[in-house]
């Protein structure tokens, strides 16, 4: 739940990143004037749960409550590789100097340079929490 943002906030990188991982988000509605709710107002035009009480949350997570407990917690194969990798400076600049302030498509990045795909979404993921890039709508990345 994201109570205050401003546009460019690390809450607001937060919220992207949960809703990418398919997980509710929800957001408190601000002033239109105040630009420390900029960030909360446009997460709830781009679809976040809008939050006035407690009950919202409630209600919205009342599913989730009902669902049965998954008791495997261990990690396949796949996923333990992936939280493995390492990027190193050689990698990141090659990346970023296939990057520029035009959007091109993650999967463009990932032919250009012919990075793994995995090592590709890690280093987007240092750059954007660097905030020297941006995403955009449709998979697309430039650099700021």
């Amino acid at each position: 739940m994201v109570v205050e943002a401003a546009r460019r906030s690390g809450s607001l990188i937060s919220a992207r990143l949960a809703n990418e991982l398919g997980r509710l988000v929800f957001a408190v509605p601000g002033s239109p004037l105040d630009p420390r709710s900029e960030g909360t107002n446009n997460l709830i035009r781009q679809g976040a749960q809008l939050v006035t009480s407690s009950s919202d949350i409630i209600e919205a997570l009342n599913p989730v409550a009902t669902m049965p407990e998954q008791t495997d917690y261990s990690l396949d194969e796949k996923v333990q590789t992936t939280m493995d990798i390492e990027t190193g400076d050689k990698q990141r600049d090659q990346l970023l100097s296939n990057l520029g302030y035009t959007p091109v498509t993650v999967d463009d990045l990932i032919r250009h340079t012919g990075l793994q795909p995995d090592l590709v979404h890690m280093i987007i993921l240092e750059l954007d929490l660097a905030g020297k890039i941006e995403r955009h709508a449709g998979n697309y990345v430039s650099r700021i």
